[in-house]
């Protein structure tokens, strides 16, 4: 695939998911079996933030790997990462990069500001 076209498949998976529920079928077009961890991920993640929003502020390609600027937007709702639900909302920078083969995504890195999330849901000052 050429790196145009990887782009295009972040897109359409950032489309597909963000705002939305995340049910395994859905991801599992996006994503394949090679990257258990992020399907882990996202499936954890949609039980204490439901529906989250990955809102991408960059899209940036270079070969098979395409590198996303985003904001997390969501609401905790559920336990996440051992914490139980706040009701409150969070806005968290991030920068994840997937690695594409095959017109899906084969490995991800993810950087979240993890010090901004645990502020906003009340756990650390």
């Amino acid at each position: 695939m050429s790196a145009t076209e990887n782009k295009q498949l972040i897109e359409r998976y950032l489309e597909a998911l963000s705002g939305k529920a995340k049910p395994p079928a859905l991801v599992n077009q996006f994503v394949a079996d090679a990257d258990e961890a992020l399907k882990q991920h996202i499936a954890d993640a949609e039980v204490g933030l439901p529906c989250y929003e990955l809102i991408a502020e960059d899209l940036i390609t270079e070969g098979n790997k395409v590198v996303v600027r985003f904001n997390l937007h969501a609401t905790h709702q559920g336990n996440f990462m051992g914490i139980p639900a706040t009701g409150r909302e969070i806005n968290v920078p991030g920068i994840i990069i997937y690695r594409v083969a095959d017109n899906k995504i084969v490995e991800h890195w993810m950087q979240i500001d993890s010090m901004a999330m645990m502020q906003q849901l009340g756990v650390q000052a």
